[in-house]
């Protein structure tokens, strides 16, 4: 898989350094250091792709996000560098104190901004490992898709931005908001050229798509909301205890003892698996498993008229 790489502003860098140091700026340095980032997470891809090959499309995406984030947080670094001098550079006299101040706190927040990013590779050992998926059992799964929702909604924000770039008038002043961004030239010309029916950009489709994904997080993400605020809640029907347990996300059908082989029919055929930790046949807690139940119930009592 070709490693995607962007654009690592040296100028801004070097200016930095001299700002910040009496020793001379190697050149290239920011850009091999950045390489060496993005190239960490490539090999991590490699190695997922190979162990999960299923997983390999999206998780080389998620390479190329991470190679985007840190050229962006790297060149924000830098700029922040050139906002004020070290007092070693330009002498106690008459310091900037206040601005000092804020260069600080915004070198903090593009640190923390750095950590965030370093997710992306936990996010990729976990698709290594298989634990990426997003189980609504687990305690972390709304923090987790909110996570997910996030990345989502930010895609779709850069794609919106960079076909808004290529489709100015003036091509320069697009290629120039786009080198902004983060792109670099030959990925500028890949999204200049046209596809099979003369679009340049992203896609629409690839748009709709995204936008249709997102929309589903947010509705899984307000059904989990919703049924954790609720809380476990439990009820008697007369052929077994109903338990919607908002902890482990699954409707629990209990029975006082094993059921008859027909009963046990009706159930598996309704999606419901018999759990011995939790001594309960069950299934995950949404609106077609509440379906189902009615659809158990419905066919026990008929069984029992049958008798």
């Amino acid at each position: 898989m070709e490693r995607v790489y962007y654009a690592i502003n040296e100028s801004a860098a070097r200016t930095a350094h001299s700002m910040m140091s009496f020793s001379d700026y190697q050149e290239g340095s920011k850009t091999a250091e950045y390489q060496g980032y993005v190239n960490k997470a490539y090999d991590l891809a490699d190695k997922v792709a190979e162990a999960r090959p299923e997983e390999a499309e999206r998780v080389y995406k998620l390479a190329e996000r991470y190679s985007r984030k840190m050229a962006e947080n790297m060149n924000d670094s830098s700029r922040i560098g050139m906002m004020c001098p070290s007092v070693m550079i330009s002498g106690a006299g008459n310091f900037p104190v206040k601005k000092k101040e804020k260069q600080n706190a915004a070198a903090d927040r593009n640190y923390q901004k750095f950590q965030e990013i370093q997710g992306i590779l936990r996010k990729m050992e976990g698709i290594l490992h298989g634990k990426d998926i997003i189980k609504s059992g687990d305690e972390r799964a709304i923090e987790k898709l909110e996570e997910k929702l996030e990345g989502l909604k930010e895609l779709q924000e850069t794609m919106k931005a960079a076909n808004k770039a290529v489709r100015m008038k003036d091509a320069e002043k697009g290629n120039e908001a786009l080198r902004d961004m983060g792109y670099s030239e030959a990925q500028i010309k890949e999204l200049r050229e046209p596809d099979f029916c003369g679009r340049i950009g992203f896609p629409d489709y690839a748009l709709q798509n995204n936008n249709a994904n997102i929309h589903r997080i947010e509705g899984r993400i307000k059904s989990l909301k919703a049924a954790k605020e609720k809380g476990t809640q439990e009820e008697e029907c007369k052929f077994f205890k109903i338990v919607r347990n908002t902890e482990e996300m699954r409707l629990q059908l209990m029975f006082d003892g094993k059921p008859e082989p027909e009963v046990r029919e009706i159930l598996k055929s309704n999606g419901f698996r018999w759990a011995p930790s939790q001594s309960a046949w069950q299934r995950h807690l949404n609106g077609n498993s509440e379906y189902s139940l009615k659809r158990v119930i419905e066919q026990l009592e008929r069984l029992e008229a049958k008798e």
